[in-house]
């Protein structure tokens, strides 16, 4: 029998995101706010050292709701209990692991395995990391490729990284938001139209000779194809050169500020 597939939001909502024995609450704050700006909502502390605290409070800024939410147990089995797939973080290679997974590859075994039931993604504590007993209770581990010369990653910050990984992982969050006040693209004829009116105004004022033209139009087209300009950027540049060619043409004294061409930028 065929099942829907989940959600990405629904996939997020099974990964519980575990601090294991957090000793700063201020981490908890930011580790809250982390998960909920990449929409995961599930955070249990293990034997934390100081929670509920207004320190965390001030860290989650606007992810108060997690803490709230928040649910404190007295072991790291505890708060496994009912998940598929318990994945570790850990900086340190130990012995008889089994074999680690980058972060990216990692979130994906996660959010893949979420699709079956709660999975969890546990921290240790910031001074000692988790130790070897924690790790053996957690089927896989993974590793953030940090620099190797200065691998300390602030706890909160380990968490963020993650958080962002399983969110790509669960989703394809597309093409990044257009820019504002973006306009559509010039047509080929359009650039093409422009380059022309370059190369023209480039020779009337001798700064082109059309005998010996080297690769300045070839140039050209490469720069125009790597900006992609606008309608109304070609429209613009179209103006200036053409109030530029009135200005070479014009006898000697006339007034030339004006623009043969009225443009709206």
């Amino acid at each position: 029998m065929s099942t829907t597939p989940l959600s990405a939001p629904a996939v997020l909502d099974r990964i519980r995101v575990v601090l294991s024995h957090p000793s700063h609450p201020g981490n908890i704050g930011a580790a809250a706010r982390a998960m909920k700006t990449m929409g995961l909502s599930q955070l249990v502390l293990v034997n934390p050292k100081a929670f509920p605290d207004a320190q965390a409070d001030a860290m989650a800024a606007g992810a108060t709701d997690l803490l709230v939410q928040a649910e404190v147990v007295t072991s790291l089995a505890e708060a496994l209990s009912g998940t598929v797939l318990a994945m570790a973080m850990t900086a340190r290679r130990r012995e008889l692991a089994v074999p680690a997974l980058w972060a990216r590859d990692g979130a994906a075994e996660l959010v893949a395995m979420a699709a079956t039931g709660d999975v969890a993604l546990v921290f240790g504590n910031e001074t000692s990391g988790l130790s070897n007993d924690e790790l053996a209770m957690c089927r896989r581990w993974a590793m953030i490729p940090v620099n190797a010369e200065f691998s300390s990653l602030n706890l909160a910050a380990a968490v963020q990284v993650m958080c962002y990984e399983l969110r790509l992982a669960a989703l394809d969050p597309g093409l990044p938001p257009a820019i504002s006040g973006a306009g559509l693209l010039a047509s080929h004829d359009e650039v093409e139209g422009l380059i022309a009116h370059i190369e023209r105004a480039a020779v009337s004022s001798e700064f082109l000779d059309p005998a010996s033209p080297k690769r300045l139009i070839a140039r050209l087209r490469r720069m125009f194809s790597r900006a992609g300009p606008e309608k109304e950027e070609v429209a613009i540049l179209r103006g200036l050169f053409a109030a530029l060619e009135k200005g070479l043409s014009a006898p000697s004294g006339v007034d030339t500020a004006k623009s043969s061409r009225k443009v709206d930028n």
